[in-house]
């Protein structure tokens, strides 16, 4: 008998038998099995929700990224004395930069725009044909016919929700109102001039959508007092998130006169403000895990209270600490790794559907639950890390894990004379 006991190992058959036993309903321990479900769901719920958070942010943040970079570019090549004038050549110089992929000289101006006797604030970008056609997040976009009418002095392209907005369609009148016109012997006047719609365009991100107008170069120049000079130039590269050292690399080939702006300088408040939610949500979700944890303690002590008596019996035929312990570890295992992979499966499922899913809770609550004119973008992205996804799920099962080492200690210290005393 002895040797028959010796040659038991580590969680052997009898252990899982015993343990996945008391994991089922019996009428005289019913709370007990109530208390392991909602665990079980708490930590179901706990890992799809950080699945979730995660992908949701994440996908926010490409997004928006993928849709504020593609329109105003990665980096910005300015004059520290006013406008550029040799442009041209200063474009050649930084497109031998390595990892640029492309230079685009362009101006910038906010005028008012009117049409319909209704009107608003919009940002005027002059560009040339071919660079717009090259600017693909929005030359994919644009209606038919639009770059074919985008030249000369009379023409322009609007965003689909200004357009919405001001009532226009392509080739109808718009009126540009700029500030800052002529200069008379009364003051500088402002300076209004009419432009046909060559066309609209889409990029899924509303506050673009509305507030962006193309024009083309030589027409903004003359437009904006510019003469032969731009603001400055738009720089593409490969890697936006290694943005320094090209950024550096352009200082050296451009020289002294010039200054780099990167979209981590223009934009570091909006992309900095989206991690520290995205962390402060992380951790806030983290804590259902754990909640979830703690209940798998609470029911395991409640099950060891409850199967006292039979621990003594085990204990007595001679089963050892560490097998008691096994056992009740295997218990509240179970529960854990049960909830990790059901809250897995959700979280993917969920991640993969939420667009489909946002559709469908909308048609039934009969209310918009992602307005583009609030969140920037048209549809919810969600966009899985799978080192995340990874993450969260050891944090469940290492939490989940933890909290059964108490419970099982406390079985394994349990004195089988006691219990069968008080049984």
């Amino acid at each position: 008998m002895a040797n028959a006991h010796r040659s038991t190992g580590p969680f052997a058959a009898f252990e899982w038998m015993i343990a996945l036993r008391y994991l089922r309903p019996t009428r005289r321990e019913g709370y007990v099995s109530i208390i392991s479900i909602f665990s079980l769901i708490g930590i179901a719920i706990g890992v799809a929700a950080l699945i979730i958070v995660l992908a949701v942010m994440n996908g926010f943040r490409h997004e928006l990224l993928a849709r504020i970079l593609g329109l105003n570019g990665h980096a910005v090549v300015q004059s520290l004395y006013g406008n550029v004038t040799n442009y041209d050549a200063l474009a050649a110089k930084v497109r031998a930069v390595p990892g640029v992929t492309r230079v685009t000289p362009i101006i910038d101006g906010q005028v008012m725009a009117s049409a319909n006797g209704l009107n608003g604030g919009v940002l005027v970008r002059g560009m040339r044909r071919n660079d717009l056609r090259t600017l693909t997040i929005v030359s994919n976009s644009l209606s038919p016919g639009a770059l074919a009418h985008f030249q000369g002095g009379e023409s322009v392209i609007v965003g689909a929700r200004l357009a919405e907005k001001l009532r226009l369609a392509p080739g109808q009148p718009i009126t540009l109102i700029a500030p800052r016109g002529n200069v008379t012997p009364f003051g500088t006047t402002p300076r209004v001039k009419s432009y046909s719609i060559a066309g609209t365009f889409r990029i899924g991100m509303s506050e673009y959508d509305q507030s962006f107008v193309f024009m083309p170069l030589d027409e903004a120049q003359l437009y904006f007092n510019m003469d032969a000079s731009v603001n400055g130039l738009e720089v593409m590269v490969k890697d936006p998130d290694r943005i320094e050292p090209i950024a550096n690399a352009i200082a050296a080939a451009v020289g002294p006169t010039y200054r780099i702006v990167t979209w981590q300088d223009m934009q570091s408040s909006l992309f900095g403000a989206l991690q520290v939610e995205r962390n402060v949500m992380a951790l806030i979700l983290a804590l259902i895990v754990l909640v979830a944890a703690l209940n798998i303690i609470s029911g395991l002590i409640m099950l060891v209270k409850d199967k006292a008596g039979d621990i003594a019996i085990l204990r007595t035929m001679g089963a050892s600490r560490g097998a008691v312990m096994r056992i009740f570890f295997i218990a509240g295992a179970s529960i854990g790794v049960t909830g990790t992979l059901l809250g897995f499966v959700i979280g993917v499922v969920f991640c993969t559907y939420i667009e489909e899913i946002r559709q469908a809770l909308s048609s039934l609550t009969g209310t918009t639950l992602f307005d583009p004119t609030i969140y920037f973008l048209s549809r919810i992205p969600a966009e899985m890390d799978p080192s995340e996804v990874t993450f969260v799920v050891l944090l469940a099962l290492s939490l989940s894990f933890l909290a059964t080492l108490y419970p099982s200690w406390r079985a394994a210290r349990l004195d089988p004379v006691e219990a069968l005393r008080y049984e």
